[in-house]
């Protein structure tokens, strides 16, 4: 995913910082990540009060497989199908990544 289209996508809050980050793009807006790229998939940082409502909408958490072969569950979730459509929705989630960033600070 191009630059572009990752500020496209946070455009409801407005500018944010991309730098490159294990293979993908960390995504940041006022100094706090809270989205990465990873092979072309945009996820979103949730933390225990918001992962609940991306996994309610079908959104699936992103894991990564360690050395050794094991599985680790990370603090980010795709995005909900119905935000690709509708920029009303995807600034929905976009702030709730942003609040659960936030919330990490």
């Amino acid at each position: 995913m191009d630059r572009a289209e990752i500020e496209d996508i946070f455009q409801s809050l407005g500018p944010v910082t991309i730098r490159r980050m294990f293979g993908g793009k960390g995504i940041y807006c006022d100094g706090r990540i809270l989205a990465l790229e990873v092979g072309g998939e945009i996820v979103l940082k949730a933390d225990g009060q918001r992962a609940p409502a991306f996994e309610a909408a079908g959104a699936r958490q992103w894991t990564y497989t360690r050395k050794g072969g094991r599985s680790a569950a990370m603090p980010y979730w795709s995005i909900p199908d119905d935000a690709w459509d509708d920029p009303d929705v995807m600034a929905r989630w976009v702030r709730l990544a942003f609040e659960a960033a936030s919330r990490a600070a």
